[in-house]
């Protein structure tokens, strides 16, 4: 069984969150903006429409896992599979077999920020992320260097029936693009058309998704309460 040795903590393949809240917002962008976002990693977005790419808003309060309790946000893209063909738009197929690939993750904590970068080569990064999540209504604030990134409310939805969901998330670090095979098990899930409202602060990240067209309506939105395990990394491409 693979392990691997973190500040002196021997961490177990697979990782597993025992208790975690996700909210998330998928905003449709263009295609051309994104792929010059992430062309650093080799991967490709997955064109939902044509001309069109997904950008994923996420965050999560971890209360219990392998990597102690934390705080998170996440920006990621919709990609195709490595050496998939290129269209105009992806199929069904494609879609199914479409992942994640990680762009910005801060994280509030160094545990899991060294842990994150060491085992999967996730780009975590120190930040300050405020969450309030008492009410149905999600609120994220993330602040890096002392300067707003963005304040994000996620509205709630209607409920929807749980499931396990498989997962594959993608991430680049010192040169390496890597997969991650992950999976999720959702309860409490809400989901809604629309439903989330940002506002973005004068960071470099927040310029980012400024030219992506944020602030904007998204396509929709979540919220659950989570459990996950994460398996070993690969380089992208291998099975």
């Amino acid at each position: 069984m693979a392990s691997h040795l973190i500040q002196g903590r021997t961490i177990t393949m697979p990782v597993r969150v025992t208790d975690a809240t996700v909210c998330s917002a998928m905003y449709p962008v263009r295609a051309d903006a994104a792929r010059a976002v992430i062309a650093y990693s080799g991967l490709d977005v997955a064109e939902v429409l044509p001309g069109k790419a997904i950008c994923t808003l996420v965050f999560v309060e971890y209360r219990d896992s392998d990597l102690d309790a934390y705080h998170e946000f996440g920006v990621a893209f919709l990609v195709r599979p490595p050496g998939s063909p290129r269209s105009r738009a992806a199929g069904p197929a494609t879609l199914r077999s479409a992942g994640a690939f990680v762009h910005w993750l801060p994280v509030d904590q160094g545990f899991t920020l060294e842990a994150g970068r060491t085992i999967w080569g996730f780009p975590k990064e120190l930040a300050d992320i405020e969450l309030r999540l008492s009410s149905p209504y999600k609120r994220c604030i993330v602040r890096k260097d002392g300067r707003l990134v963005i304040d994000m409310l996620v509205k709630p939805g209607v409920p929807v029936p749980g499931a396990a969901t498989p997962l594959t998330a993608y991430t680049h670090l010192d040169g390496i693009t890597r997969r991650v095979p992950a999976k999720m098990w959702g309860s409490g899930i809400r989901v809604r058309p629309g439903g989330a409202l940002v506002r973005l602060g004068n960071h470099p990240v927040a310029k980012e998704l400024s030219e992506l067209g944020l602030p904007k309506r998204p396509l929709l939105t979540t919220s659950m309460r989570a459990s996950m395990t994460f398996g070993t990394a690969a380089p992208a491409g291998r099975p």
